[in-house]
């Protein structure tokens, strides 16, 4: 069976620097474990048995510590681009290199966020299966250091790249997401690409959908972001 799911965590990690110089940021802990392990917890709980990681920076680290995933009743396969490709391919050229691995639509989710309280609600995901859209995105308050937000939410659920929505705000991406592999397919593989564009893309085309994430939240990027948490 394919993978439902990516668990993004090739990133080198400039700003938790030094932390980061001999560790790779998804294993720093949080609150007493791990940043990624927050992650295949919630994914295990939710029932998404099988996983894909991509690894670049320390990658060897990261299946020396988690495994094959067993200890959580899930299935980790490694799409390895340091190994394959000399460094990491950024968001959508790692998920681009992960597609023979992932279903048609799947979670995405990036290993240095810490959102305690996010489900990965596998009704949510067949549901999505069947809309017909490239994306649905989950959307945060916008935290001060990125206070302009990247998108808008529409009055039909559609998120719009350009401009606010009704509420008057933008708001910023969560780095939880479906996708459906339509939306990197036509990358090729090795090739560094950022998911933004595509995203911005898929909205002008009114084929992304979003919503709030009312949750605690927090993007670990910095030592003091990550001391902060405990």
């Amino acid at each position: 069976m394919k993978a439902q799911a990516i668990v993004l965590a090739a990133g080198r990690g400039e700003r938790m620097r030094p932390l980061t110089n001999a560790c790779p940021k998804p294993l720093l802990p949080v609150r007493g474990k791990p940043l990624i392990e927050w992650h295949l917890e919630a994914l295990a709980r939710a029932g998404v048995r099988d996983i894909v990681i991509n690894t670049a920076w320390l990658e060897e680290q990261i299946p020396a510590a988690l495994g094959d995933g067993s200890r959580w009743g899930l299935h980790i396969t490694y799409s390895m681009e340091g190994r394959d490709h000399g460094g990491a391919l950024e968001t959508a050229g790692g998920i681009a290199k992960a597609l023979p691995l992932l279903d048609e639509t799947f979670w995405v989710v990036s290993a240095d966020i810490h959102a305690p309280g996010f489900v990965f609600d596998e009704s949510r995901r067949a549901r999505f299966a069947g809309s017909g859209m490239l994306a649905h995105l989950w959307l945060v308050p916008n935290p001060d250091f990125h206070a302009k937000g990247d998108f808008g939410i529409g009055a039909d659920g559609l998120g719009l790249a350009d401009e606010a929505g009704p509420d008057g705000q933008r708001w910023t991406y969560a780095n939880y997401a479906l996708l459906h592999r339509e939306l990197c397919a036509h990358l090729p593989v090795g090739q560094k690409a950022a998911l933004g564009p595509l995203l911005y893309a898929g909205m002008r085309q009114r084929c992304i959908t979003v919503e709030r994430y009312a949750g605690e939240w927090h993007n670990v990027g910095t030592p003091g972001q990550l001391a902060a948490l405990g």
